[in-house]
């Protein structure tokens, strides 16, 4: 038992009190810091940890909550393996990877391993099983890989990528003006002590708060200025304010012409705008409009937030191309109240790359000149020395003279040796298209929407296999329908999860994993800045026999498909026996030396120093090898956090931490101006021409903005964040306190014509299918919009289904024409009373 108990039967004032451990929330990507007292493993108490530093004690209501995630009937404890019939029978471990492998095996064998694809790896603060998952991928030759990432955050990720390189995060606990569109952080958070700032900034009158959405959410009721948009025209809106800001001369012309490229061109079109026509088409008084631009246009600090409203809607990737212009043409970029690009441990999407330049002097570039072929050359005798000395009398010896040799020429290869590892781990080698239906890949990952696609045709190089780990892409991606039937088409399908999900049910075997309070895990959503923080989590109690954790899954698989020759896994790890400096010796050079390891990272390091480190704690070692690519990539900053050590000693400092300290870690600190240290187009020029998206831009006024039609009037936003869903891996609908159906919810002038009241069932019907709701009357709603809720209709043991799954109503057919994001915000629909809810 992990808690003194308190239900013995002294008195009360005689009761020990409960011993609180920390973890974090893997609710959202925030990942707030946690306290929790276990009780005969249960999450019996929650709290926010005061000392977790960015979030300091803040907490929403929804992890309060996660005891019905660690302990609902929904968990598996056994692998599945699917029957001919459907059903499914419990096998042992031993039998499912044996099947598993020799079938991956034969499918590589037949049709490359191309025939195999992976879907999610990760979820919010399930990451190590993700880089895992990577191994296996590059050793199997995977080209085809998505997750929900791919679903949301493509088209701004590309625009970001164009316009200076990398992903933008706002200071608003500092900003003078606060933009949010499509974004109601009251109830999805996304900004560190998300009700907190927002409180703060509606209190202070020298601050203004400026919200661009078609409801009235909590949000937007605190904002000063609320730009109540018509249903997917946020483009017309967002123009608007642009033009006026051109049209008006509220640009910073100096800022632009010191940072920026191509500024000339996109003025000139923004000064042809004509605003009055877009106040029209998007539903906005023009004064009102013009009002908000000319706040922005004379803040002090602007800083802006675009998330699923506009994402998952019409022009996506256009929209986040011209709201990027909000802050840009203003000079609000690295500086308090502004916008910032970030540290990362290690990038979620995109390349890697090191911050601040190449300045490592004539010296250590002729040093890293002859080190980098050396290594090459003589990784395997130095590996088999290093190995050698392990139980040896020289044993210290080796380890102090190892990290004499890394403190002599680590700095001097650090950066050309980690970037030839991240780009093989962060996928950037995969094609720029898919294989079958020419989807546009980004990051390496293909739009989540387009996966049936390449598994429902006759094309040879389709997808024969399907991995998932740790998602639910028939549940959670457009036309669930669609997905059941491309699962069927599929020679094997494995699902790693903690519960027998809606994908589980579809797929040939399931493999129990052990829940996120069970093991070793490390929250990755590190999106701040000027300081950045990470938490590598303990686990909280045993796993819960029977089941395993993702990384032990994806080892015991290339084990199988012998991934990687014994003797160097031998070698690497006597090494590790040795000492870490020595330990990094062998593994940097045999990672040199050997390319075809590169991408099994995660494997090697779990296998070798993992072992070391001892039971349980083997994954963490993935940990070890992404700080040193963080220290390597953003030396200055990780030394100004603190560790200050040189070149090796810094990333293992830097480990030493996160594995000492439950609450989280600062582990890059930036002033400012070192936001400028980020920026990775040609000269550190913000490059503010996209040729196709501006090409696109002058015509937006073409676009349709209307997409509703007299067989379906409303537009369906499907997903809404409210105070009692969330993702669904909280499966039980009993933790819900209100709306425990999920309301579906509608304007009351809708409600009257159509005869309904508060409570009645609406039967909502799309081109994909229909459902049911109860309804909800609410001025939040404008007319012709009416909302259901994220997190519903999945399956539980004990109650069955309850509320509507939104992507039986959802289709990919309505999708971003650039990069495949799903249209779940705008989802032309019909309402109608129903007469019971059958």
């Amino acid at each position: 038992m992990d808690v003194r108990t308190t239900s013995d039967h002294r008195p009360a004032g005689e009761r020990d009190e409960p011993v609180w451990q920390q973890t974090a929330c893997i609710l959202c990507e925030c990942n707030c810091g946690l306290e929790v007292a276990v009780e005969d493993g249960r999450l019996a108490k929650i709290r926010g940890d005061q000392r977790h530093p960015a979030s300091q004690g803040y907490t929403c209501e929804k992890p309060l909550r996660l005891d019905r995630y660690q302990n609902g009937a929904h968990r598996l404890d056994t692998p599945m393996r699917r029957r001919p019939d459907g059903t499914y029978e419990p096998i042992g471990w031993d039998t499912a990877l044996d099947e598993i492998a020799a079938r991956l095996a034969a499918l590589r064998a037949e049709h490359g391993g191309a025939s195999v694809a992976f879907y999610g790896g990760g979820g919010q603060g399930n990451h190590l099983g993700g880089s895992h998952a990577r191994s296996l991928m590059n050793h199997l030759g995977v080209t085809r890989y998505s997750n929900a990432l791919a679903q949301e955050k493509t088209g701004e990720a590309y625009v970001d990528a164009r316009l200076y390189g990398s992903h933008t995060v706002g200071d608003f606990e500092r900003a003078e003006v606060s933009v949010f569109i499509g974004k109601n952080p009251w109830q999805s958070h996304g900004v560190a002590r998300a009700r907190v700032t927002l409180r703060e900034i509606a209190r202070d009158p020298e601050r203004s708060m400026i919200v661009i959405d078609p409801r009235l959410s909590e949000t937007a009721a605190m904002a000063d200025i609320h730009l109540r948009v018509r249903p997917g025209t946020d483009l017309w809106c967002l123009v608007g304010l642009v033009a006026v800001l051109v049209q008006e001369d509220l640009v910073d012309h100096a800022w632009l012409e010191r940072h920026t490229r191509g500024a000339e061109q996109l003025l000139g079109f923004y000064a042809g705008v004509d605003v009055e026509r877009c106040a029209a088409v998007c539903g906005v008084d023009e004064t009102l409009l013009r009002t908000a631009a000319r706040r922005i246009g004379t803040s002090g600090s602007v800083a802006t937030y675009e998330d699923l409203g506009i994402q998952q809607a019409p022009n996506s990737t256009l929209n986040s191309y011209v709201l990027k212009m909000l802050w840009i043409l203003g000079g609000h970029y690295a500086k308090p109240g502004g916008m910032s690009m970030h540290s990362w441990l290690f990038p979620l999407a995109g390349r890697w790359h090191a911050t601040g330049g190449d300045d490592r002097g004539a010296h250590r570039a002729a040093i890293g000149a002859v080190a980098m072929p050396l290594m090459r050359l003589g990784a395997a005798p130095l590996r088999r020395a290093v190995a050698a000395l392990a139980r040896g009398p020289l044993r210290a010896a080796t380890e102090v003279a190892a990290a004499a040799a890394l403190d002599a020429f680590f700095d001097s290869v650090g950066v050309p040796l980690a970037q030839e590892l991240a780009d093989v781990l962060s996928l950037e080698h995969l094609p720029e298209r898919t294989a079958v239906s020419g989807a546009r890949v980004l990051a390496g990952m293909m739009p989540a929407a387009a996966l049936p696609d390449e598994i429902l045709t006759d094309h040879p190089d389709r997808v024969r296999a399907l991995w998932v780990e740790a998602s639910n892409p028939v549940h959670s991606l457009p036309g669930s329908a669609r997905f059941r039937q491309a699962f069927e088409a599929l020679e094997l399908s494995v699902v790693i999860d903690v519960a027998m999900t809606e994908t589980a049910r579809c797929a040939d075997y399931v493999l129990p994993a052990s829940s996120q309070f069970e093991k070793w895990e490390l929250s990755l959503f590190t999106l701040h800045f000027p300081h950045n923080t990470a938490q590598l989590r303990r686990p909280l109690m045993p796993a819960l026999a029977g089941t395993r954790d993702e990384p032990w899954i994806y080892a015991e698989i290339l084990d199988r498909l012998e991934a990687v020759p014994s003797g160097v896994l031998a070698d690497l790890r006597a090494a590790a026996r040795v000492g870490r400096a020595s330990f990094a010796l062998a593994f940097f050079a045999t990672v040199r030396a050997r390319s075809d390891l590169r991408g099994l990272t995660p494997y090697l390091l779990h296998r070798t120093l993992g072992a070391e480190l001892g039971l349980g704690r083997e994954a963490t070692a993935t940990a070890w090898g992404l700080c040193h690519l963080a220290a390597i990539a953003h030396r200055d900053a990780v030394t100004r956090a603190g560790f200050t050590a040189r070149g090796f000693r810094r990333g293992d400092a830097l480990f030493d931490a996160l594995l000492a300290t439950g609450e989280g870690v600062v582990f890059t600190d930036d002033p400012y101006e070192a936001a400028w240290d980020y920026v990775r187009t040609p000269g550190g020029r913000f490059d503010l021409v996209i040729p196709e998206l501006l090409e696109e831009l002058k015509g937006f006024d073409a676009i349709a903005h209307e997409h509703t039609s007299p067989e379906f009037p409303f537009v369906l936003s499907a997903g809404e964040r409210r105070s009692f869903t969330a993702n669904v891996i909280i499966r039980d609908p009993r933790w819900r306190r209100r709306d425990p159906e999920g309301a579906l919810r509608m304007n009351p002038d809708d409600a009257r014509r159509l005869g309904l009241e508060a409570g009645a069932p609406a039967r909502v019907t799309t081109r994909a299918g229909s459902a049911v709701a109860p309804v909800e009357i609410t001025e939040m709603m404008q007319p012709g919009h009416v909302s259901l809720p994220n997190g519903m209709g999945v399956h539980h043991p004990d109650t069955g289904v309850v509320g509507v799954a939104l992507n039986e109503l959802t289709s990919a057919e309505d999708v971003d024409h650039h990069f495949g994001s799903p249209w779940h915000k705008h989802v032309p629909a019909r309402v109608e009373p129903a007469p019971d809810r059958a």
